[in-house]
């Protein structure tokens, strides 16, 4: 295991970090204004949101030299208060992944700061990993579509908050799945990701699904405390490895001696359904948001000769990865005449359930909590022997409130290697998720 992050004056400018984790693709630094409300803050910025004049790829070799011509929404928000962009940081391949081992053709994956021969957890893991790295008022900006904030967060021992969907602007975002897509903040503590959101929040014409409603304070939900919350501990989510389990019941118990109500409750539907929904609708939407990437007006290109079809195959198949083939291959099977309403129309159809399952317990919970993932952060060379299908299974407790479209936070805890606690909200109860964890 790596022990140097535990000594306090250990430091290393990016390119050196860089070198030995890395977890930036590109580091270049963008400052627009000198006071605001994050003057002295450091933002690194998923590689799949654009920055003006900053190569945007999603970690993909088909998007290899695209420089925006404008920012996104959420990334101009945090440049007029004041901070300083530092770079664009490594991705699964548009976030196809759970370990940011899929990465694009070209580029190097990130490695764990805990312990390098792990893998960072995806898609946002270079996020993850260069806000455990950068110890002095940094935040970056992740984009979850099933699981890709709150799962290099737990990873990499940080904090990692995906807002509802729609409290964000997706304007700027290089899609994966248009229904599912959010961009929220990791930082080393929940105080600096309710101070990042406050700012990122709020309705922008600019998105057709962004949410014309009211922005809370969110720290002032800070030291709120938790005494007569209800919490629902989902009892599904604990078939998991013991050593998460036990990190997990220790938690609980110091939530119950602050004086929360906790009561196990039951999520039948999506535990059964969620991986196979999730999967079923994201791989439809990338299916068609990934046909405009033809070599033809950004990215990568070839010399001009045969048909547009033989011009367009060969651009893909050059400069896709193979993760994303599959997926695009699974979505557009899931999208074909005769399969549509046996594949994505019945997927669509249960995930309106999976959504009515988790309101009927926000009747009667203030929040939901689980163990973020499964398992601590697997050793590289483990996950090089799942299948396919073991991969996509490593979403079991997150595909349901990415589905959903609700808040959730994941904070560290344990001693040893990281172990994540997920803190799951209703629609637009942020700061709910941010008063628990908070005492997390």
């Amino acid at each position: 295991m790596n022990i140097l992050w535990g000594q306090k004056h250990f430091k290393m400018n990016l390119q050196e970090l860089n070198q030995n984790y890395n977890c930036f693709n590109i580091i270049e630094e963008l400052k627009e204004k000198e006071e605001g409300k994050l003057s002295g803050y450091q933002i690194s910025v998923k590689d799949c949101i654009c920055v003006k004049g900053m190569e945007s790829t999603a970690g993909s070799a088909i998007l290899k030299g695209y420089k925006p011509l404008f920012h996104a929404t959420a990334v101009q928000k945090v440049l007029d208060e004041g901070c300083k962009i530092i770079g664009k940081t490594s991705q699964d391949e548009f976030g196809f992944g759970s370990f940011s081992m899929n990465v694009g053709i070209g580029y190097k994956q990130p490695l764990n700061p805990v312990d390098k021969q792990r893998v960072t957890g995806g898609s946002s893991g270079g996020s993850g990993c260069a806000v455990k790295l950068i110890e002095d008022k940094h935040v970056s900006l992740g984009e979850s579509t099933g699981g890709s904030i709150v799962c290099p967060a737990a990873y990499c021992g940080i904090v990692g908050l995906c807002p509802t969907y729609g409290r964000v602007s997706r304007y700027g975002l290089l899609d994966y799945g248009n229904s599912l897509d959010k961009i929220g903040p990791m930082a080393r503590t929940v105080e600096d990701c309710a101070k990042v959101l406050k700012i990122i929040a709020g309705y922008d014409p600019k998105d057709s699904t962004s949410l014309n409603e009211p922005v809370d304070d969110y720290e002032s939900f800070l030291k709120k405390g938790v005494k007569g919350l209800k919490i629902g501990l989902v009892k599904e989510s604990l078939d998991v490895d013991e050593e998460v389990k036990a990190e997990f019941m220790k938690t609980i118990e110091s939530l119950k001696e602050k004086g929360a109500i906790v009561e196990q409750v039951s999520l039948p539907l999506t535990f059964k359904y969620g991986i196979e929904v999730y999967y079923i609708i994201a791989l439809s939407e990338v299916s068609t948001n990934l046909s405009k990437y033809c070599g033809i007006r950004y990215g990568a290109e070839e010399k001009p000769e045969g048909s547009f079809n033989e011009y367009f195959a060969k651009v893909r198949s050059k400069n896709f990865g193979e993760e994303a083939k599959r997926r695009i291959m699974l979505g557009t099977f899931a999208r074909m005449s005769g399969f549509r309403d046996a594949y994505y129309i019945k997927a669509a159809k249960v995930r309106t359930l999976i959504i009515q399952e988790y309101k009927k317990l926000f009747e009667h919970y203030d929040v939901l909590v689980t163990p973020t993932m499964p398992n601590v952060a697997p050793k590289t060379e483990d996950v090089k022997k799942l299948t396919p299908l073991q991969n996509y299974m490593m979403d079991v407790l997150t595909v349901g409130p990415n589905l959903a479209g609700l808040p959730h936070i994941s904070v560290p805890i344990g001693d040893d290697l990281p172990v994540g606690f997920l803190v799951i909200g209703d629609h637009l109860q942020e700061g709910k998720i941010i008063q628990v964890a908070d005492e997390v």
